[in-house]
C-alpha cells in the first residue's frame, strides 16, 4: 500500500517533561507493530508523533503517508457528546470528504460495512455516552476503519474490555492487516503483542533491551 515508515531517534516532550528518548523503529506496510511497555513508558508518545498530534523534540519519521487514523483509548472521548454510534463512525469519512460535505453512496456504505465488522450495526442509533466499554471501543475502532487508512494507530484497543469485544477488534486489525495497512499499536495484552508481526518494547520512554 505504501512505503515503510521509519523512525529515527525521536525525542519527544510533554512541556518540561521527557516522555521519549532516542526510540527508533520501523513499521512495515501489511503488518502490524506492537508497543508494549508499563504506564508512562512512552507508548501513547510515539503513537501521537506518529499521528502529526505531537512535535518531537529531535528526531526524524520519515515515510509517513497522508492518510492516518488515529483510535484513541475509549475514555478520551467525553460521554456528554450528542452523538450517536453511526455518527461516530462517519466522523471518519471527514478525512476524504470533509465535515461539511453531504456523504454520498460509497460513504455510507462504507459506514455500514464497519459498523457490521465491530458488529454494533444494532447499536447505530445509540448515543455514544449511553455504551459500554466495550461497544464504545468498538464504536471508536470502526471510525478509524472508515477512513480507510494507510497508517492505523490504535492506543490500547483490547484494555478493560469483554472478551467479544476484543476478538471483533482483533478480527478487524488483522483485515486492516491483510489489506495492506500499516498499523501501529500500544498494548498492554500479552496475547495482542504475540499476534504482531513487530514488537518494540519501551521502558520509561527508551527502548528497553532484550
Amino acid at each position: 500500500m505504501g512505503n515503510p515508515i521509519t523512525v529515527a531517534d525521536l525525542t519527544c516532550h510533554h512541556g518540561d517533561h521527557l516522555a521519549v528518548k532516542g526510540v527508533s523503529l520501523t513499521a512495515v506496510p501489511g503488518q502490524v507493530t506492537a508497543l508494549v511497555g508499563a504506564n508512562g513508558s512512552g507508548k501513547s508518545t510515539v503513537l501521537m508523533a506518529l499521528a502529526g498530534l505531537l512535535r518531537p523534540t529531535s528526531g526524524t519519521i520519515s515515510g509517513r503517508p497522508a492518510s492516518i487514523a488515529f483510535v484513541p483509548q475509549r475514555s478520551t472521548a467525553p460521554d456528554h457528546l450528542p452523538i450517536t454510534v453511526r455518527q461516530t463512525v462517519a466522523m471518519g469519512r471527514w478525512a476524504s470528504c470533509g465535515p461539511l460535505t453531504r456523504l454520498g453512496g460509497e460513504d455510507r456504505r462504507i459506514i455500514d460495512d464497519c459498523l457490521a465488522r465491530l458488529r454494533i450495526s444494532d447499536l447505530a442509533s445509540r448515543r455514544l455516552g449511553s455504551l459500554s466499554g466495550g461497544q464504545r471501543q468498538r464504536a471508536l475502532v470502526a471510525q478509524g476503519l472508515a477512513q480507510r487508512p494507510e497508517l492505523l494507530l490504535l492506543d490500547e484497543p483490547l484494555a478493560g474490555i469483554d472478551i467479544h469485544a476484543a476478538v471483533d477488534i482483533a478480527e478487524a486489525i488483522d483485515s486492516e492487516r491483510n489489506r495492506g495497512a500499516t498499523i501501529v499499536m500500544a498494548t498492554h495484552e500479552r496475547a495482542q503483542a504475540e499476534r504482531a508481526d513487530h514488537v518494540v518494547r519501551l521502558e520509561q520512554g527508551v527502548l528497553a533491551a532484550g
